[in-house]
């Protein structure tokens, strides 16, 4: 303390013999930065850094890989018959998908958004729907006299539920609520690679993890304990067109309807992909072709008789069976 006075004490009489304010004393401080530094300075400390930071990254990777907690597998990355930008659904299997569905997961999961209906056109004419449909006794109603009936269903029917509530199917599931299936292929992080791997996934559990009973093992279903049982294994059915029904075939066809089902248009989308871009091609070759040399500028030139021809590319191209309405195209300068 007495040595902090001294030093004020001397600072206040160097202000005055110099006629000037008295300013406190100001501590020396150490002019140092990265870019002060000689270079072997720099390169080391950015050495030390990069190593410091990858090391910490490293440990942390590992420390994530290696916990005895994690075991989730994620779904590999299957190639799908319609896996492709031009690539249409195996039709064929979505109709085997289908009688997978009605004789193995419909004991447990509905499908509340589709009807028979859907079917035709798809995997079924609309006979072959008709008797499916015809199968089931739906429950309607009131009639005259204000009273519930069964009648056999029709083609206008959604598919019958496996249980009246989602009380009672808990209740016949040990406490677990059997999904919807309408819309799982789009539900589900990884799509159809995901169910085909879950259906096929299951094993014993490892050294060291314990299954309560009721549970069963799976590596890629989330927390690997599933309520649901191994649902298919080979000759679980016999398919009408005699395809083998291996465990694998049967996921695969189930994997195809539910893809299917959570995306109807899934044909028809790609099919209309194609027809735009034929379309957007035609243009480019028009705008193209119909170019002023002796300008810069494109213009279209369209004779009558090229009209004719683009008029009725356009109506076969798009299934237009109805009225057309008529363009005229002149001579345009951009």
């Amino acid at each position: 303390m007495a040595a902090a006075c001294l030093v004020i004490r001397r600072s206040l009489r160097a202000g005055q013999q110099l006629g000037g304010r008295a300013a406190w004393p100001v501590a020396p401080q150490a002019n140092m930065s990265f870019s002060s530094l000689s270079r072997g300075r720099r390169l080391a400390l950015s050495t030390i850094g990069v190593a410091a930071a990858g090391g910490a990254g490293l440990l942390f990777a590992l420390h994530n890989s290696v916990k005895a907690t994690d075991l989730e597998l994620h779904a590999p990355s299957y190639p799908w018959s319609h896996a492709g930008y031009l690539s249409s659904l195996d039709h064929a299997s979505v109709r085997r998908g289908y009688q997978v569905y009605k004789q193995v997961c419909a004991a447990c999961h509905s499908m509340d958004y589709l009807a028979f209906r859907n079917l035709v056109g798809v995997s079924h004419t609309e006979a072959e729907a008709k008797a499916l449909a015809e199968e089931f006794e739906i429950l309607d109603g009131p009639d005259d006299n204000g009273e519930m009936f069964t009648r056999p269903g029709k083609l206008s029917d959604r598919f019958p539920k496996p249980y009246p509530n989602p009380e009672a199917a808990r209740a016949s599931n040990n406490g677990a609520l059997p999904p919807d299936l309408s819309y799982i292929a789009n539900a589900r992080h990884g799509g159809e690679d995901y169910i085909f791997s879950l259906l096929t996934g299951y094993c014993d559990p490892p050294a060291g993890v314990e299954v309560r009973e009721g549970l069963y093992f799976n590596p890629y279903f989330p927390g690997q304990a599933i309520a649901m049982a191994p649902p298919i294994y080979n000759e679980i059915l016999e398919y009408d067109d005699g395809t083998p029904a291996t465990m694998t075939q049967v996921a695969k066809d189930v994997c195809t309807f539910l893809r299917w089902a959570s995306e109807p248009e899934h044909d028809d989308r790609k099919r209309m992909g194609l027809k735009v871009s034929l379309l957007c091609g035609e243009d480019v070759g028009f705008l193209t072709l119909g170019g002023d040399k002796s300008n810069s500028s494109p213009k279209i030139l369209i004779t009558e008789n090229r009209l004719d021809v683009v008029h009725h590319y356009l109506c076969s191209l798009l299934h237009e069976e109805t009225s057309v309405v008529r363009a005229e195209v002149q001579e345009v300068g951009l």
